[in-house]
């Protein structure tokens, strides 16, 4: 892969005369892109082939840049590199279509949505005292909306029959009243399995109600309060940046997608009716997204 990113450098440097500082930037954005290719699939590295990278693969590094906090113009340049690379291909026959072809430059139109990072999740679960039944539910809220990425409405409103943990998924009624079963890792299992157990039972007192997060008074817990508690959480975590319950379910669609899982298995956990709208919406069977879920989720 890296020889067709030194023949498109050599084509463009004699095309266009590129300085030196031009094309030490194409080098390095492009050489970027290929390691982050072949982290992402292995094969790639004994068997590359610019023909197999898709618009799944291209999408999770145009994701990979912006976790990564590049600027816009960088953003902007990287994607540029990115398009006119494969744009050579095309004309070189390398691959049969450009990939890149529908990709706007991140530093136009719509911003996208803020995100964790790996290490600011774990300190959003690792923050607070571990055994009492608010931090146990609270612990079991976050392990839940990063494990799922179900919207907040879809959290508050899930009873402890939404929640199979021998079965190791979660039930959940989204828009237009459309159900979904979603995947629980095993952490989240565990995590959940906990707070049913010591957390719970404590919050809940006589209360006969069957809600799966409860307050602190038994009643069944607010999308006001799980904001109170996400905030609580994340300052106490340093994260200084804001923080909503969105932007877990950006995190949990992100990761997903840096890790390998194609664009479409993600939209249906996420309960989306497309990907966009010149794209058909495809039903996937439980346990091929369950093994996509297993395979790309950071906690799995």
């Amino acid at each position: 892969m890296q020889q067709a990113v030194e023949q498109f450098l050599n084509y463009t440097t004699v095309e266009r005369g590129l300085s030196p500082n031009t094309l030490a930037a194409y080098r390095n954005d492009l050489t970027q892109l290929v390691e982050f290719l072949q982290n992402r699939d292995s094969s790639l590295q004994s068997h590359g082939s610019w023909k197999r990278v898709g618009t799944d693969a291209l999408t999770a590094f145009v994701l990979d840049l912006h976790e990564r906090g590049y600027s816009d113009k960088t953003k902007t340049r990287k994607v540029a590199s990115t398009k006119a690379l494969f744009g050579f291909l095309l004309e070189e026959g390398v691959v049969d279509k450009n990939p890149m072809e529908d990709f706007s430059s991140p530093g136009t139109g719509e911003s996208l949505p803020e995100t964790l990072s790996v290490e600011e999740v774990e300190a959003l679960l690792s923050v607070g005292e571990s055994d009492t039944p608010m931090s146990l539910r609270d612990r079991a809220i976050i392990e839940v909306m990063y494990a799922t990425g179900v919207r907040v409405s879809e959290l508050v409103s899930l009873d402890i029959d939404d929640v199979d943990l021998d079965e190791s998924f979660v039930r959940c009624m989204g828009k237009g009243s459309k159900e979904r079963i979603i995947p629980l890792h095993d952490e989240a299992v565990e995590t959940v399995s906990e707070y049913l157990e010591d957390g719970r039972p404590s919050l809940a007192g006589n209360a006969a109600g069957r809600a799966l997060f409860v307050s602190r008074k038994g009643g069944r817990l607010t999308r006001q309060a799980l904001w109170l508690i996400l905030k609580g959480r994340a300052q106490a975590a340093g994260i200084e940046r804001k923080i909503t319950p969105h932007t877990l379910r950006h995190s949990f669609a992100t990761h997903l997608l840096i890790g390998g899982a194609p664009l479409r298995h993600v939209q249906e956990l996420l309960g989306h009716a497309s990907i966009t709208t010149t794209q058909v919406y495809t039903h996937l069977t439980s346990e091929h997204v369950r093994t996509q879920y297993e395979t790309a989720h950071p906690r799995a």
